[in-house]
């Protein structure tokens, strides 16, 4: 098999080496042709290893990941390379691998490098000055979301079939959602943060958890089994199982595209003999601004300790100085926004910022509170499916405005529950616009991503209530193979390699 006939899936790959039908390092120069190809419009591998992966092919055939190139998010450290954060001046190469490298080796899998992410991880846009900006694969004009945004460009255009993220406020299931391709967030006792940086040291109420893209769920499935350990994947859930759901995205309005994606992701469980039913989805508008706030409830200190005296580039820096703005001046500046029309930000204002340990204490209570009615609705459903995001696609420059658009994936992370995301549709023509006129900058800013977004995808979120990260790969399974975007999506990638 030559380099041309490489397959495209993970799935594929491992099964043609351990048959003997493709060699691993015919794989590995496929990949390298591919990232060739791609990295000038793409620029999302921003560190590679090829000659240390050549190196590293022989005897992989028959393990579970056999010759599997594979990316890995900029945050894991791997051997040689090095563990930026996107802040100039970090040069010192990793003296270690990550946890999540170790194993991707054990199972077979060729790390193949690192991707790019925003500055700090804090945006769902992967951008920062060091490695500089990555493009969606499809719109040159838009981002692959963040901070996972390069493992999911690469995995989208075709670099890899497989890569490896983190996710503590979307960073896996929102750049997935916004690249047409598939995301896996396990529980944290699944993966934990599997080696990645540290960088909120001082943050134990929550944690980013490790996980992983690809373009098919089987491949997901795969991983899940290859990384984590057998009985992970889908064939293991009793089917059929509760769904609830709802197509609102809280904060944000949700574009049209949106709603029509989570309708059709449930009428295609219907059709497969899941219960379906309607639910209230205000409690995961609650949930995001409470994570929101445990989030901000240091001010940002443990960011800003890793910039020294760095200075952080412009979105991150507005972030920072209103995660640090003191909660006795946000009430009036609150109120000051809503008269103006920035309803949203006045929300977000009120809800986050620096809190002295006994506040802390009390957004724990309300966790745990909320937690009890989500254990409530377990009774009733095995599986949430909601949107991802409000909008598809972001234009470059609007991340920081547009935080709030993924406010539908917070509530996973809050309650550490399993989530995913798997693409469903693509925006019409007749979706580009319809939002009610405003004068709320953070709608505006949701307007201007909806006009010109014909054609991007859209991805819904499922939310496991039991059966965990087994219930999220079969329900998303389902709604891959009924949605059949997935087979347009990789004819358009191929094409652009």
């Amino acid at each position: 098999m030559t380099s041309g006939d490489v397959p495209a899936s993970a799935v594929e790959i491992a099964e043609a080496v351990a048959a003997g039908r493709l060699e691993a390092g015919v794989a590995l120069a496929d990949h390298v042709r591919r990232h060739q190809a791609a990295h000038g419009r793409l620029n999302a591998l921003v560190q590679s290893r090829h000659a240390a992966a050549a190196a590293e092919v022989a005897g992989v055939a028959g393990l579970p990941l056999g010759g599997v190139p594979v990316s890995v998010k900029e945050c894991f450290p791997v051997r040689g390379l090095r563990t930026t954060l996107g802040i100039p001046g970090r040069d010192a190469p990793d003296e270690h691998d990550a946890e999540i490298v170790v194993r991707l080796r054990a199972a077979g899998a060729v790390v193949v490098g690192k991707a790019n992410v925003p500055q700090v991880m804090w945006l769902h846009e992967t951008d920062n000055p060091v490695w500089g900006r990555t493009a969606h694969p499809t719109a040159a004009g838009r981002g692959p979301g963040g901070s996972s945004g390069g493992d999911a460009a690469l995995v989208a255009a075709g670099v890899v079939p497989l890569a490896v993220g983190t996710d503590l406020a979307g960073s896996i299931r929102q750049p997935a959602h916004a690249c047409g391709i598939a995301g896996l967030l396990p529980r944290s006792t699944v993966l934990g943060e599997a080696g990645a940086f540290d960088t909120l040291p001082h943050l134990t109420a929550v944690r980013p958890r490790c996980g992983f893209l690809a373009r098919t769920v089987a491949d997901l499935a795969l991983a899940s089994e290859a990384i984590v350990a057998p009985g992970t994947g889908v064939e293991h859930v009793a089917w059929p199982p509760r769904i609830g759901w709802w197509d609102d995205a809280g904060v944000v309005a949700a574009s049209p595209a949106i709603r029509r994606g989570v309708r059709e992701a449930v009428a295609h469980l219907q059709a497969d003999g899941c219960t379906t039913q309607a639910i209230d989805g205000a409690l995961a508008r609650e949930a995001a601004m409470l994570l929101l706030a445990i989030l901000s409830a240091d001010g940002g200190a443990d960011i800003r300790r890793l910039f020294g005296h760095v200075r952080p580039m412009p979105a991150v820096a507005r972030l920072l100085r209103l995660a640090g703005m003191p909660r006795r001046l946000r009430p009036g500046i609150a109120a000051a926004c809503r008269l103006v029309g920035r309803s949203i930000e006045a929300e977000a204002l009120q809800a986050t910022g620096p809190r002295a340990p006994a506040d802390r204490e009390q957004l724990l209570a309300r966790r745990a509170e909320l937690a009890g009615r989500v254990a409530l609705l377990a009774e009733r459903y095995d599986a949430l499916v909601c949107p991802v995001s409000a909008v598809p696609a972001l234009v470059h420059g609007t991340a920081a405005t547009l935080l709030p658009a993924a406010a539908p994936c917070m509530l996973a992370n809050l309650l550490d529950l399993a989530a995913g995301a798997v693409p469903v549709t693509s925006v019409r023509a007749d979706e580009e616009a319809g939002r009610a006129p405003t004068w709320d900058p953070v709608e505006r800013a949701a307007a201007l991503t909806d006009r010109g977004s014909r054609g991007l995808p859209v991805g819904v979120q499922v939310i496991a209530l039991a059966g965990g990260e087994a219930t999220v790969l079969a329900v998303m399974r389902v709604i891959e193979a009924a949605a059949g975007f997935q087979a347009g999506m990789r004819a358009m990638s191929d094409r652009a390699i």
